[in-house]
């Protein structure tokens, strides 16, 4: 059958794609600007009228299309919602123990690296729900700004509904979908939502000071979420021929790659080639992506296994963090005992470029919170995202310590040196009292 001819067949409303979904299943929404809104809303509509009943809906990174819709009231509360990381208007809900809705709401702890696997071996999905870019000729669409479990869920559902979106980028490596794969098109246009960090503060500059002098020219960065690694972004515009090999494709990237400082050239893997999973920005930044052969996704399997990382000669890897303890523990995760994100592809480029040749992992973190009120460098931290075995070097905007090769006390004594001096004498009497220091 011609591809168009195809499409024209599947092609439905979105209300009719939703009544096709049964109740008492597993659904899995793609994560972040993945999640198709059209879709959505016409799914919680179902729900909300008791026409869905008994229904797991799995996510990753919610936006505002699963805030606007299935974390509504009247909705949230009738399913269990499943999230492997905790984002946007996930706050409200988990942080909040007053909500009556607190409890429909769970949370999944699993490295990026291993998400494709929990979904292939661990779940039983009977519907995903994804946005793609335009069918071409071919008839291929493509997963755009998501793929880190979106190829992978498409192949593993038993019935996979796509939301076309215009304004969704083309994007290549392993990203294509064709028709033959799909079950019930929808077409609805809507914005990509477009993400920017808060402008830097003068600790963030301090700590991209710090970093960007130890990056060589030719490394391949990874470069997480947040306000500080997006400085060290910035802080990049004199080094040469830095390649990208990162779970995070972001808008910090782009003017790095425009003015040449970004070529790839020099990478050990995927040489010229932009490798990342998953993908957030401004409209110039899905502008740049669209129909652009240097832009490849993989899956978070691929991207984000160490070993895969670690084939990166010269792997650079830049990961926020809430608090470092005087083992070496980092937290990236937590905030007063309750679930802020998740561990995402943090723990796995750690690890993927110790294991580099030439490759360094930082931990970046402002050496304060809350005005000053509360030192980032803590006696021990609420939950272990990083394991003490595992990080290198750390850096607030005091300086940078490299732990690897350090004894428990030389550790202890090297990070109380990052801390706030307000906090290093509170910080010395918790390392004695841990016999961290005599």
């Amino acid at each position: 059958m011609p591809v168009q001819d195809d499409y024209r067949r599947k092609l439905v409303s979105a209300a009719d794609a939703a009544a096709s979904v049964p109740s008492g299943v597993q659904v899995l929404v793609a994560m972040g600007l993945g999640a198709p809104p059209a879709v959505l809303a016409a799914l919680a509509d179902r729900v909300r009228a008791d026409e869905l009943l008994d229904l797991d809906l799995y996510y990753g990174m919610g936006g505002d299309a699963i805030g606007d819709t299935i974390l509504q009231p009247g909705v949230i509360e009738k399913l269990r919602a499943h999230t492997f990381f905790v984002a946007g208007r996930d706050h409200h809900i988990i942080a909040d123990p007053a909500r009556a809705d607190r409890e429909t709401l769970d949370f999944i702890p699993v490295n990026f690296s291993n998400l494709p696997r929990v979904i292939r071996e661990h779940l039983d999905v009977d519907t995903f729900l994804v946005q793609v870019s335009p069918m071409d000729a071919s008839g291929h669409f493509s997963f755009g700004v998501v793929n880190d479990y979106a190829s992978v869920a498409a192949r593993a559902c038993r019935r996979l509904i796509v939301e076309v979106n215009p304004n969704m980028p083309r994007v290549f490596g392993d990203s294509l979908l064709h028709i033959d794969e799909v079950d019930a098109i929808v077409e609805h246009a809507s914005p990509l939502p477009e993400v920017a960090e808060a402008p830097p503060t003068d600790a963030d500059l301090g700590i991209a000071a710090h970093v960007a002098a130890h990056i060589p020219d030719g490394a391949t960065l990874q470069i997480g979420a947040g306000r500080v690694p997006a400085a060290v972004a910035a802080a990049l515009g004199d080094h040469r021929d830095l390649g990208i090999h990162s779970a995070l494709f972001s808008s910090a990237f782009v003017p790095l790659i425009e003015s040449g400082v970004i070529t790839g050239r020099r990478k050990t893997l995927h040489p010229r080639r932009h490798v990342w999973t998953s993908a957030v920005g401004d409209a110039h930044t899905y502008a740049f992506m669209n129909d652009n052969p240097s832009m490849v996704s993989f899956p978070a399997d691929y991207v984000n296994d160490p070993q895969v990382i670690s084939r990166n000669d010269a792997m650079i890897s830049v990961n926020a963090a809430i608090q470092v303890d005087l083992y070496g523990q980092v937290n990236a995760e937590m905030i007063a005992g309750v679930q802020y994100s998740g561990s995402g592809g943090q723990f796995d480029f750690v690890t993927g470029a110790a294991k580099s040749r030439g490759g360094k992992s930082f931990v970046v973190l402002p050496a304060t919170a809350k005005g000053g009120a509360i030192s980032t460098i803590v006696p021990r931290v609420d939950i272990v995202t990083d394991e003490r075995m595992d990080v290198e070097h750390v850096v607030t905007e005091h300086g940078m310590v490299n732990l690897r090769g350090l004894s428990t006390q030389e550790r202890a004594l090297a990070l109380i040196s990052l801390a706030d001096d307000a906090h290093k004498d509170a910080l010395v009497e918790a390392a004695r009292a841990q016999r961290l220091i005599a």
